[in-house]
């Protein structure tokens, strides 16, 4: 199976928020945001494994800044990192200034996907390589994140987390 970059899943998803998806304060619902990040990094994952995809965990979300009634949204999604049949998947949100178009960042997040078969059962993904210094840092911080949460879930011995003893010991 031939490795991938990050640029290969790379999904941008763009849309307008409309007053039905909005809180009484004129801002978009979490909830949207975490469907239409659900969508991009789906998509991204998909493109990545080219099998069906199913979220696993959404490992992290940052609500920075509240997204008003009529801002253009942008929601770009891409693999970074693969693991045995999970990919984590980082997502940025930017929304874009009415008057100048300027984008400024307004969101991120970490899901995990799984790549499965047509009945369900988790198959093998391609290995990512980073071409970027920031596709690097991620996909360095990914380990970090899966073993972290591996031993949280008591799935893995906190002994055995060689990259999270890396942060602590000389």
């Amino acid at each position: 199976m031939q490795a991938k970059t990050p640029k290969e899943s790379r999904t941008i998803m763009t849309d307008l928020v409309l007053p039905s998806e909005t809180n009484p304060l004129n801002n978009l619902f979490g909830g949207e945001l975490l469907a239409r990040m659900d969508r991009a990094a789906s998509i991204a994952a998909r493109r990545h494994s080219r099998r069906v995809t199913v979220t696993a965990s959404v490992n992290h979300v940052a609500f920075n800044r509240a997204i008003p009634l009529g801002s253009v949204v942008t929601v770009e999604a891409c693999v970074s990192r693969a693991f045995n049949s999970s990919m984590e998947i980082y997502l940025d949100v930017w929304i874009e200034d009415r008057e100048n178009g300027h984008r400024s960042k307004a969101n991120e997040a970490i899901y995990t996907f799984v790549a499965v078969d047509d009945t369900g059962k988790p198959v093998a993904v391609p290995a990512i390589v980073p071409e970027t210094d920031l596709e690097n840092e991620r996909f360095d911080a990914a380990l970090r994140r899966k073993q972290l949460s591996l031993v949280l879930a008591g799935k893995m011995k906190p002994k055995e987390a060689t990259e999270l003893k890396a942060l602590f010991v000389d």
